[in-house]
């Protein structure tokens, strides 16, 4: 499967080009960024052309992996879906559900295959504690990511910036409590100091969880932990934050399956969607102080 990369950041450099780069079954066709330069200086260190027309890029790939802000990602996964190609997205898809809606329906009328870069979902101990879940009758679990962004490459992006913990890293969050105690009907929220907030999730199963994120902890305050508990205990999930490039090799596989096949992938476009309705729900549970459905 030919790949063409969209975005020239930090991400799109040591984890998107890196992977596909060294594939086995996939080849990095070229790159394309909002800045010319950029593209082109990325392009040269993997030996691939920085295209300054990203419809150039689309003629000569089957696939694209998109490592842009979520709102310019949402219009470019558009634009490449209605082209025919196959998406290999960051998360979250889109910062509000219409925009994510609008993906999920270019992918669906187009038929090609997508998969959303929930980095833990690639992961063999997240795919081994999600069977340990399955097999559980659930009454409930919890998540934890604390963490500073001081000092890192995602220091100064400005959509996190803005968008804060919840954004960021609560997508991942989601991407694991999700599939082990099924889709939100509510959310309350809750905002700690600067961009900490604490989420209680009801289920549609009845069950119940909660979710802490921060992107300001001090830097001895950090961790991440997510759990489930139910009939047989409480199952502990540690996921591994310091193996993105293994995590994108697999999504990379999983994403050509997909097209092979012509079936669907569960991180796909319509896992996103939801997963960008329930953040959508905590952002007004954080704004109204109230219990918030999460959009049909």
């Amino acid at each position: 499967m030919r790949f063409g990369v969209l975005g020239t950041g930090h991400w799109a450099q040591a984890v998107h080009a890196t992977a596909l780069a060294d594939h086995p079954s996939a080849e990095l066709v070229g790159v394309w960024g909002r800045d010319v330069a950029k593209a082109k200086a990325l392009g040269a260190e993997f030996e691939v052309p920085g295209y300054a027309d990203v419809d150039a890029l689309l003629a000569d790939v089957d696939a694209v992996a998109i490592a842009l802000p979520p709102d310019v990602q949402a219009p470019l996964a558009l634009r490449a879906a209605e082209a025919g190609k196959h998406l290999l997205l960051e998360k979250p898809i889109a910062l509000d559900v219409a925009g994510a809606d609008r993906v999920v329906d270019a992918v669906r009328g187009a038929g090609v295959a997508s998969v959303v870069f929930f980095t833990f979902r690639f992961q063999a101990a997240t795919s081994t504690w999600l069977t340990q879940a399955a097999r559980t009758r659930l009454a409930g679990g919890a998540g934890s990511w604390l963490s500073s962004l001081a000092g890192t490459p995602f220091a100064a992006s400005p959509w996190r910036q803005e968008r804060g913990a919840l954004w960021d890293i609560g997508p991942h969050a989601l991407s694991v409590l999700l599939p082990a105690l099924g889709p939100v009907a509510a959310v309350q929220a809750g905002a700690g100091l600067m961009d900490t907030v604490h989420l209680v999730l009801t289920h549609e199963s009845g069950t119940a969880s909660t979710i802490t994120l921060s992107h300001t902890v001090a830097p001895m305050s950090t961790g991440i932990e997510f759990y489930v508990h139910g009939d047989a205990g409480r199952l502990v999930l540690l996921p591994d934050v310091d193996a993105p490039v293994d995590a994108f090799r697999v999504a990379v596989d999983e994403l050509g399956a997909a097209a092979m096949t012509g079936g669907t992938h569960p991180c796909d476009v319509a896992f996103g969607r939801d997963v960008v309705a329930v953040l959508a729900a905590a952002q007004r549970a954080l704004s109204s102080g109230c219990r918030e459905p999460v959009g049909g």
